[in-house]
């Protein structure tokens, strides 16, 4: 029984590594990749503390490097899905009433694991499995991670310390108490922080979870488990399936003791989840939490008045970091005719710089996305707008023939309300808008109604006036907004993550108010000397 109030370890960012050559780290990162490949690895899934195998076996091939056998994971069905919601059922109420200090040292010292001896395998198996650079896999398997972990044990904390007021006579309490049931967590191939965040969240309010992440994240997420599970976390917190999303979803959404899910993924799969747990409302105990952030068509509109270096900078790394697959990518862009020019001028000389190839040549800014059919989507977009007659201005060819490589490409748009300004592309292909440099009222208005999504944002200038206008009239465009800098990289603790429309439910991942939703208030008002009469004083007599 813990008779102490205990302050946590103050949460700091956790400093991202340069990988520069020569250094020690750089060394260590090429051992770990070299160690990766050198084996193949047996995945199996984890439910109630055990690793379960059925023999089911997939492989896992680099992105960058198909003729290369990562591995292999075993392939789950609706059966073991029962077994995960029995497990975190079954492990829910020793779980839930494990004093917060102890649930808050588990995920502290999973942070300090991936900072020390996990880190170099972390990153390897994020750059291997899912085909991200050094520096990209550093600031989010390794970097962001840590950060969830360490910065949402402090916002837990302030969670459970803010209490009502009192007054004479009584003690006004409240109590955060985890969600009656189980959640399910559903986590994307693009980030390993997310897939690490998703579950362990809700976990650390005293939740019991069923993850299942993407089949491209597998091999990562294994790593996840392995540092949670030295961390001391207990049998049945967390429960790792691996089965079709269909799969799970008609499990799991029809069983009455679901009570919240976790997402990051598309709009067209979370409104479909959406809609199934409407359609299944009665079935459950209480009103399940959605929590989801989904698609974007982020933005970026240049002033007038604006820097093109600074312009083509920011787009050259906010859409093609990472092949252009972060939700929060740069994907359109309103550039104005006066600065065009030397935009186009610096962006083609950007891209003209940037090496693509494998992971393990740490000279390629660019490498493969991530599966056969994510590449057929994106260079089906390439060769419709050549079709369709729209000028190239950089890149525009793809090859799969040793993994699924596809060209950082610049498309220029003469209508603003083109395909590619407006749909969801997901990979390395950016389109810009070239308006006429005194139209930029008109223009923002464009760039506001254009998309269903409202993720990120950024706005470019150099006058202070038309900046609050653009920040006025672009209020509702995105839940992450950017003055002067690209839409992407938002770092825990400092600009916490979510966007509105259709881009989901803005609950703000890495703060504290994504935790909030995975507890359920219960108010306490004890009363020390009690009314032993009915009657109230204006009942008396004159």
């Amino acid at each position: 029984m813990s008779n102490a109030i205990f302050r946590v370890p103050k949460a700091v960012n956790e400093p991202v590594k340069a990988y520069a050559p020569g250094s020690s780290e750089r060394m260590m990162l090429k051992a770990a990749i070299a160690e990766l490949k050198a084996v193949q690895v047996d995945i199996p899934m984890f439910i109630d503390g055990k690793e379960v195998r059925t023999g089911k076996t997939v492989a896992i091939h680099p992105p960058h490097e198909l003729s290369h056998t990562l591995g292999h994971y075993h392939q789950g069905d609706a059966g073991h899905v029962k077994m995960a919601i029995d497990a975190a059922l079954k492990a829910k109420a020793q779980w839930e009433n494990t004093s917060w200090e102890e649930r808050a040292a588990i995920f502290l010292k999973a942070a300090d694991l991936l900072t020390g001896p996990y880190r170099y395998k972390m990153n390897a198996a994020t750059m291997l499995g899912q085909s991200k650079n050094a520096f990209q896999a550093e600031i989010d398997s390794a970097c962001e991670l840590i950060d969830f972990w360490r910065f949402n044990v402090e916002f837990m904390t302030q969670v459970y310390s803010d209490q009502p007021e009192s007054l004479p006579g009584m003690w006004n309490r409240m109590e955060h108490r985890a969600l009656e049931g189980f959640v399910f967590a559903l986590s994307p191939f693009n980030f390993t922080s997310i897939g690490g965040n998703l579950p362990t969240a809700p976990a650390m309010m005293g939740n019991t979870v069923v993850w299942k992440t993407s089949n491209t994240q597998i091999y990562s997420a294994w790593v996840i488990m392995e540092i949670l599970r030295e961390a001391g976390l207990p049998d049945g917190v967390i429960n790792l399936v691996h089965v079709s999303g269909s799969e799970a979803g008609k499990v799991i959404f029809s069983h009455p003791d679901f009570a919240g899910i976790h997402f990051t993924g598309s709009t067209e799969v979370f409104r479909t989840i959406w809609k199934t747990i409407g359609d299944n409302i009665a079935t459950y105990k209480s009103y399940p939490r959605i929590v989801g952030e989904t698609g974007g068509k982020d933005f970026v509109i240049a002033h007038k008045s604006s820097n093109a270096k600074a312009v083509a900078t920011a787009l050259s790394r906010g859409a093609f970091e990472f092949q252009g697959q972060k939700c929060s990518a740069a994907s359109r862009a309103y550039v104005p005719s006066n600065l065009w020019p030397d935009v186009k001028k610096y962006m083609q000389e950007d891209l003209a710089s940037m090496k693509m190839g494998t992971v393990e040549d740490f000279g390629n800014f660019i490498n493969a996305v991530i599966d056969e059919k994510a590449f057929d989507s994106i260079s089906g977009y390439i060769a419709k707008a050549k079709e369709d007659g729209q000028e190239i201005v950089a890149g525009g060819n793809f090859d799969k023939s040793k993994g699924y490589f596809i060209e950082p490409t610049v498309i220029v748009a003469k209508d603003a309300k083109y395909r590619t300004m407006c749909e969801e592309i997901f990979g390395p292909v950016l389109t810009i808008h070239v308006y006429d440099a005194e139209k930029w009222d008109e223009t923002l208005e464009i760039v506001n109604t254009t998309s269903p999504y409202a993720l990120t944002g950024a706005i470019f200038s150099q006058d202070r006036y038309e900046i609050v206008k653009a920040t006025r009239v672009l209020r509702h465009a995105a839940g992450n907004f950017y003055i002067n800098d690209k839409p992407t990289g938002a770092v825990v603790g400092q600009q916490p993550f979510g966007g509105a429309r259709a881009s989901g439910t803005n609950d703000k991942a890495g703060s504290i108010l994504n935790l909030l939703r995975w507890v359920s208030a219960r108010t306490i008002k004890e009363t020390f000397n009690p009314p032993t009469d009915y009657r109230y004083p204006f009942l008396n007599a004159e």
